[in-house]
């Protein structure tokens, strides 16, 4: 098969879009090229991505765009006028939306992954265009898409249910943890402790800032204990959107709430382990891989009972409400105040994160592929 990806959002940027999306675009296709030595790749990129800085395979080829389709405007138009051009004149036999979109034109069969639906349950925390687009997108994906890919169970039931799709045609290619959050050695994180000047116990946030992590209530249960328990809170990430008013609840906090900016990615393994616990009380998340990532470094784990969160963390980790900001308090106070806790949820966590592997996402994503290209039409 000759198979083309849309990794138009495959950053290499240090900004918010370095995150989720970009980092399952990029360890699926290092998946695909581990296993797959028998089809072949087109990779569509944006502006400035080669070959090189991915390192993939010779059965991959890089098409990097001359337009900067990293922004919305631009990458907009190009999947919708572009891209279907392309796809026949190279030949595609299948073509993977990897968020949301396909060509609303065009005969290649194409599988699309759906992350969640967070622009039709939340629809306040997205601007008007992006939220428009993306509810289109994701309706024609549903009607059209010979495969639908959901990256948990959760996601799969809610596309089933939302948009009343048979349940063989959506498919579960879950997220995993990169190979490199894994515990580090004492010296590397001394060395990294002093470096960034950590104080010896922190609580340690890290997402995007944008209104779907529920920022404010994880702020306002920190304030209730912070005399208590006497360590800071870090948050880390990029800014994404509508993050103005999370700045100013956490102004009169001082220097016990740090905004310790957009952390890059060689550098978040050390974030993690080096955190007394990760706190992710998100409102919705499709997968959730920060919870992942820090389990897979051996950081006790708080998140909501929202969503796909406890899929991903299951009993490795303190699950709470996320509306509750009594419950999410108590959390905090007591992974500080017991060490034994934290043991065990340590050593839960290390065992959860082994459960997920992009080797087994890429062969569901191969299966799919096939199963689009065989499939008439309209089946």
């Amino acid at each position: 098969m000759h198979i083309a990806i849309n990794a138009h959002l495959l950053a290499h940027t240090r900004t918010f879009r370095r995150a989720g999306v970009s980092n399952h675009i990029e360890g699926l296709l290092h998946a695909l090229g581990r296993i797959d030595a028998t089809n072949r790749y087109t990779i569509f990129t944006t502006r400035g991505m080669s070959s090189a800085a991915l390192a993939l395979p010779d059965t991959f080829a890089i098409r990097s765009s001359l337009l900067p389709t990293i922004n919305p405007r631009v990458r907009v138009p190009w999947e919708q006028f572009v891209l279907p051009v392309l796809l026949q004149r190279l030949g595609v036999d299948v073509y993977h939306g990897v968020l949301n979109v396909m060509p609303l034109v065009g005969s290649v069969p194409a599988v699309v992954t759906i992350h969640d639906l967070s622009p039709f349950f939340f629809p306040q925390t997205f601007r008007r265009v992006n939220r428009t687009y993306t509810r289109w997108a994701v309706r024609v994906a549903a009607r059209r898409a010979r495969v639908l890919f959901a990256v948990s169970e959760f996601t799969r039931r809610e596309i089933i249910r939302w948009f009343n799709v048979p349940a063989d045609r959506v498919m579960v290619t879950p997220n995993a943890a990169d190979a490199r959050f894994v515990p580090p050695t004492a010296g590397e994180l001394a060395a990294f402790r002093a470096r960034h000047r950590l104080p010896a116990q922190f609580l340690l946030f890290l997402g995007t800032l944008e209104p779907r992590k529920n920022l404010p209530r994880l702020i306002e249960a920190y304030q209730q204990v912070a005399d208590e328990i006497g360590i800071p809170l870090l948050i880390g990430g990029g800014r994404g959107w509508l993050y103005d008013d999370v700045l100013a609840q956490a102004a009169p906090l001082g220097e016990r709430v740090r905004f310790v900016g957009y952390i890059p990615q060689d550098e978040q393994h050390l974030w993690y382990a080096a955190a007394t616990a990760f706190v992710f009380p998100s409102l919705y998340e499709g997968f959730g891989m920060p919870p992942l990532e820090a389990m897979a470094c051996g950081t006790p784990v708080i998140a909501s009972t929202s969503s796909s969160l406890p899929e991903v963390v299951g009993d490795a980790g303190l699950l709470v409400p996320p509306d509750d900001v009594a419950a999410l308090a108590a959390a905090l106070r007591r992974i500080v105040d017991d060490g034994a806790l934290r043991d065990e949820l340590r050593a839960r966590g290390l065992q959860r994160a082994r459960h997920f592997s992009w080797d087994a996402a890429a062969h569901v994503a191969l299966a799919g592929y096939a199963r689009a290209v065989r499939q008439p039409a309209g089946a």
